[in-house]
């Protein structure tokens, strides 16, 4: 089917390595490409993107090619151009469960432990960050890790000799500032936030809503006074303009489904990608530079200038290709999405237990007739998608890789394995008709 599919009318990129696994500069020929497979001269190693490697010695010619990387929080731009080509263009999906999923954890393991241990003492002095110096998050960890990783599988198919990154700086107090219309801050005004002088959050917070309750405004005469979430805490976390001021009877009506809160009360803005960027760049530059020695980084404005002279579409992947500092390359004519998966999921019991309190089995077997969790698959129709749900008996849940269910229940004898899943889906996307370009030289 591999061959089949270099007889396409669209001249898509094939991406070559040599005996020794290292990356030789890409072709269109695809004729060329389809007499060495077809004659045992070459391999395939990897189908998205279509890779293959030569069986025999060749000359290593490498052109000069530039990885523009444009980081974020939740996309990651990639492309990879010398000066009149685009040789690969790619978009990754971070995760964003990260967050949902440690506070689950926390649920099941407080439960738990009231459950089975009820009169256990809590301990504080095994926390991982004070353990560690330079700890992070593990959601940003993992965004940082996923940043590395695409640059990785990156350079194992194509001779990247550069690296520019883009990392962005935002400064939030500075933000703040202007949409409150307030003074902007200088100097040492930076080393005063809103809760300067205040014991910890919860004061705060009463204080700013001047210890009245913003429901009913104190026509209950409950002096109890507690700080709701307007967002729940999975969701919104712990920030000052997601909390507000709530008496406790407003408080348990609220919970209870009697009380409505005022449609003006909303949750403040939120920056958590903006956080996120100004933790993660430092620390990705850095990993970065310690793997590839050929790393300098570039600023958004920079980027932003280049692709408005260039009247190029905003796009993390356009972005990426101005960053490489080529903006006049042709384009590639395709863009891979990746996206990153959940690799592990050791929890064991369903969340919900049963009637009779039987805790259903997590853990579904990691092979059911031949297909794993989030293999790629060919429906019977021709389309390709992702399995999402497994069936012992066969059946799957199959999606694209924007989340749409192609299929409810498709059978796995109507199933074709494309690959293996490795913790990233990955998808090729057409979004031109690119003109055919000849090599520079022969593989």
């Amino acid at each position: 089917m591999l061959l089949i599919e270099l007889n396409q009318k669209t001249k898509f990129m094939v991406f070559v390595l040599d005996v020794d696994k290292k990356p030789l500069m890409p072709t269109k020929r695809h004729g060329r490409v389809r007499h060495l497979l077809e004659n045992g001269e070459a391999k395939v190693v990897k189908r998205t993107p279509f890779t293959i490697q030569l069986l025999y010695g060749s000359t290593n010619y490498k052109d000069s090619l530039t990885l523009g990387v444009d980081a974020g929080s939740k996309t990651v731009g990639l492309s990879v151009s010398s000066e009149t080509e685009e040789h690969f263009s790619a978009k990754v999906k971070l995760r964003d469960d990260i967050t949902e999923a440690l506070a689950t954890r926390r649920e099941n393991r407080r439960a738990r432990r009231g459950r089975k241990t009820r009169y256990r003492q809590p301990r504080f002095d095994n926390r991982v960050r004070s353990k560690h110096k330079g700890w992070l998050a593990p959601s940003i960890e993992n965004k940082i890790n996923t940043h590395l990783a695409a640059v990785d599988k990156t350079c194992e198919i194509l001779p990247v000799s550069d690296i520019v990154v883009e990392v962005a700086a935002f400064d939030i107090q500075k933000i703040k500032a202007i949409i409150n219309n307030e003074p902007l801050p200088e100097g040492t005004d930076y080393q005063k936030g809103d809760q300067l002088d205040f014991w910890n959050r919860r004061e705060y917070v009463l204080f700013r809503d001047n210890r009245t309750c913003q429901c009913c405004k104190g026509k209950t005469k409950d002096r109890i006074l507690n700080v709701h979430h307007i967002e729940s805490r999975k969701t919104g976390g712990d920030a000052p303009n997601n909390l507000i001021t709530l008496c406790e009877t407003c408080h348990k009506g609220y919970h209870d489904g009697t009380v409505k809160l005022p449609e003006t009360i909303k949750r403040g803005m939120s920056f958590r990608d903006a956080s996120f960027m100004g933790i993660m760049r430092w620390t990705f530059y850095g990993r970065l530079k310690e793997k590839y020695p050929n790393v300098r980084m570039t600023y958004g404005y920079v980027t932003k200038h280049t692709r408005i002279e260039n009247n190029l579409p905003k796009d993390h992947n356009t972005d990426a290709l101005c960053i490489a500092g080529h903006p006049k390359a042709e384009p590639a004519g395709e863009v891979f999405i990746f996206k990153k998966t959940r690799c592990h999921n050791r929890q064991i019991h369903k969340y919900n237990p049963l009637k009779g309190g039987i805790r259903k089995n997590n853990q579904a077997p990691f092979e059911v007739k031949g297909f794993r969790l989030n293999d790629k698959v060919r429906l019977p129709d021709g389309t390709e998608g992702f399995i999402h749900g497994r069936r012992s008996r066969g059946y799957f849940l199959i999606k694209d890789i924007d989340g749409k269910v192609l299929h409810n229940s498709c059978k796995w004898s109507d199933l074709r394995l494309l690959e293996h899943s490795k913790g990233l889906l990955v998808e090729r996307r057409v979004v031109a008709e690119p003109s055919d370009i000849k090599p520079k030289k022969h593989i």
